[in-house]
């Protein structure tokens, strides 16, 4: 039987099937299902008529029971699987697709009138007809509504500006006059409810920010004057109600600030000794952190005015430490006026709950990949904070790993590779720099943070790889969505020994690869620059971009000399002369509203070497394939170019670049509760600045979109509040050296923690 004969027969069956879904029988005899209703101006007079209709739609919008092919299956399970034996299918579909019925007889077509006639005057058209025609269909058992509305011309405004009536000497008068500047409402605009409710908000919280700490919206009144004119134009005031509390028309000044750097509920009722720090008084018996490092995250100041934007950004400051769990700021009223002007006063007390001191956290990872290598990680993470007093994070990391090759060609198999690092960082909450710029972040403190890492890799057959590393670097941010990292230093060495004869080989046939390794000291800086609105994988939509840019070998070319090869040298090493950049740009689209979500990606990144260096050191190189790749590839399997190696047992040294370009698309959308799927298409390669002999056709060249592997399939993903498991099945539909050409036959399974992108 022919695969569209198959089709077909299975679309009858589907269609014979849902045929029998009537749900008539079911509904009871006083009650017709609801299929909505629809809005009909009878004239159409004013500007945003389509605004209108939507702002009208959204009031009136009730559930309705959905169709399919004329049919409603959601409710036709729902009814069954309220039988008295319902079955196991029943309950299960109507779990999957069931739906409640929605009946026409529970809507007070009255009542929705009202409704809208609300809306219309809210948006500036009083005086408007309403009717409704309800619309019963006997064969359908259903009723739907029609209002009809007779749209009258709306209300624009003239002029907006403070009551002069209720002018006062008080400050406060003037200050709401000056936030009139920065107001919404234009002129020649319909009279909105709306924007009016948002202009009340607005004008409270600029006073808020000038220390009107008792104001509250509601003491704002709008006036809307329609006598002034003939036609439908009106003049809109504000003003104050009156009786409003005299504390709150008066602004409030800080008179002093209490820090606790250690409150706990055990120590809560204590008595402390208090020590004035710069105008600031640190609640503490012990000295738990030192009050000039704590003092310039804290913007409160004595003798300034109440701000709660000041507020807001101390509490995300102190929070950003990483020493404490809460942040707690309290204001306190003091009753006595200050000066002339009436201001009144308020005690600021910081409650700070830290941590624990110590912390050991233990990982154990199954870990496999798609070149067939799996095995068990182990790392213990040893935290100690405010190890020196001054919100301090110290933290000492092991690692180790194992990983065995089991699958893959005969001589392959029993590949294994063994994994140890020894890393230990220290992060300062503070800038550590000549000049103290501490205070010129508003919205963060730039930290300051010192690693070193030791990290040993022995790979069978091949070598063994010991490396050292080191840094020293700042992180910031920005705002709520970008983040810095800058290391002005950055050094690693990397040693390379006990290599087999066989590795021996690949070099000797492979000169670039050779020098790529010989690169034993690297040097330079690196920068990182992230803005990201996505801060949830599931429900989030927004932007990310990711710049990276990595630079070695400059400094050192004023130090180093050259030896009998030609090649840069200091202190007797060889070291890397080279710049790298890359940039990653996300975009995550949400469908609606239950984790559908169509997410596209791009990735551009290029290595250039520089001076005597011939090519990156190998552990710079791009690479592309893999889990978080392209997917209908395994990892380092593509590339560079046109470039297919007929060995591939050890062929990934040879399968990296200095140029990577890589496209995803992909759509994801719930199952259940916790496990997602996803359709999914990728492309992507890497290629080199210069031509290698040992890897032909690898060059960079005009001819680059033809050169791209591509791929696309279906993935699962287990999601349970964020921890995510993911299946992702690819099958290569382009080689980098052929035509499109669907590869059914050699699919890549990828399992792997977290989502792509």
């Amino acid at each position: 039987m022919s695969s569209f004969l198959k089709y077909f027969l299975f679309a009858i069956t589907a269609f014979l099937v849902l045929s029998s879904c009537s749900v008539q029988e079911y509904i009871p005899e006083d009650k017709t299902l609801y299929t909505g209703s629809e809005i009909k101006f009878e004239n159409k007079k004013g500007k945003e008529i389509d605004k209108l209709r939507s702002k009208l739609n959204s009031a009136i919008s009730r559930n309705k029971n959905t169709k399919f092919l004329g049919m409603r299956p959601g409710l036709y399970f729902n009814y069954k699987s309220n039988r008295e034996r319902p079955g196991f299918i029943n309950k299960f579909l109507n779990k999957q697709v069931g739906e409640d019925p929605y009946y026409f007889e529970d809507i007070n077509v009255s009542e929705v009138e009202k409704i809208l006639k609300n809306r219309l005057q809210n948006s500036g058209y009083f005086g408007g007809g309403i009717s409704s025609i309800v619309e019963i269909d006997s064969a359908d058992v259903s009723t739907s509504v029609q209002y009809s509305i007779n749209l009258p011309e709306p209300y624009s405004l003239e002029s907006y500006q403070l009551n002069k009536t209720f002018e006062d000497s008080l400050q406060i008068y003037k200050d709401i006059q000056s936030s009139l500047e920065f107001t919404e409402i234009k002129e020649k605009s319909l009279f909105n409810f709306d924007e009016l409710i948002s202009e009340r908000e607005r004008i409270d919280n600029y006073l808020k920010d000038r220390g009107y700490y008792n104001f509250n919206s509601d003491f704002l009144i709008f006036e809307a004057d329609t006598n002034a004119y003939d036609d439908r134009r009106f003049n809109l005031y504000l003003r104050l109600k009156t009786q409003v509390p005299e504390k709150s028309l008066v602004s409030y000044v800080i008179d002093e600030v209490n820090i606790h750097p250690n409150r706990t509920l055990e120590n809560k009722e204590e008595a402390k000794d208090t020590i004035n720090y710069q105008g600031f008084n640190f609640v503490q018996n012990s000295e738990f952190i030192k009050p000039k490092y704590l003092k310039p995250y804290v913007l409160i100041e004595p003798g300034e005015t109440y701000n709660p934007k000041l507020s807001r950004y101390t509490s995300r400051r102190l929070s950003s430490l990483n020493t404490y769990k809460f942040v707690n700021i309290d204001y306190q009223e003091i009753d006595t006026l200050t000066n002339t002007d009436g201001e009144r006063n308020l005690k600021a007390d910081i409650f700070l709950s830290p941590m624990n001191k110590r912390s050991l956290r233990l990982e154990l990872q199954g870990v496999t990949k798609s070149n067939n290598f799996a095995g068990p990680n182990l790392s213990a993470v040893y935290s100690k904070r405010n190890l020196f007093k001054g919100g301090e994070l110290f933290r000492l990391s092991l690692s180790g790993g194992y990983e065995q090759q089991f699958f893959g060609k005969t001589g392959d198999q029993g590949l294994s590779s063994i994994q140890v690092g020894l890393n230990a960082s220290i992060l300062l909450p503070r800038l550590i720099f000549p000049i103290d710029l501490n205070e010129n972040f508003a919205y963060a403190i730039p930290k300051t943070k010192v690693s070193l890492g030791l990290d040993y890799l022995s790979r069978t057959r091949l070598y063994t790889l010991n490396s050292i590393s080191s840094s020293f670097g700042y992180l910031w941010e920005g705002n709520s969505y970008v983040s810095h990292q800058l290391r002005p230093i950055n050094l690693e060495y990397v040693n390379l020994g006990n290599t087999s004869e066989d590795f021996d080989q690949i070099l000797d046939n492979n000169p670039f690869l050779r020098r790529s390794f010989e690169q034993q000291f690297i040097a330079g800086l690196t920068y990182n620059f992230t803005y990201n609105e996505i801060k949830d994988q599931s429900t989030s939509q927004g932007f990310y971009f990711g710049f990276n840019y990595d630079m070695a070998g400059n400094g050192l070319n004023l130090l180093g000399s050259q030896n009998d090869a030609g090649q840069n040298e200091f202190i007797g090493l060889e070291y890397a002369h080279y710049f790298k950049a890359d940039l990653d740009i996300r975009y995550h689209l949400k469908l609606d509203e239950k984790r559908q979500k169509l997410i596209g990606r791009i990735f551009a990144g290029m290595g250039q070497p520089m001076g005597t260096t011939e090519s990156l050191p190998f552990v710079k190189q791009f690479f592309s394939g893999g889990p978080y790749s392209v997917r209908a590839f395994r990892i380092r399997s593509l590339g560079p170019g046109t470039f297919s190696p007929e060995d591939s047992s050890n062929s990934f040294f040879d399968q990296s670049g200095d140029i990577k370009l890589e496209a995803n698309l992909e759509y994801r959308f719930p199952i259940t509760e916790y496990l997602n799927g996803a359709f999914f298409a990728d492309a992507g390669n890497v290629w080199l600045v210069n031509d290698n002999e040992a890897t032909p056709g690898g060059k960079f060249s005009s001819n680059f979109l033809n050169e791209l592997g591509a791929g696309a399939g279906f993935g699962l993903r287990v999601d349970i509040q964020g921890f995510v498991i993911r299946l992702d099945l690819a099958t290569p539909i382009k080689e980098p050296t052929s035509s499109w050409n669907f590869d059914s036959a050699n699919p890549v399974l990828n399992f792997a923690i977290g989502y792509p992108f």
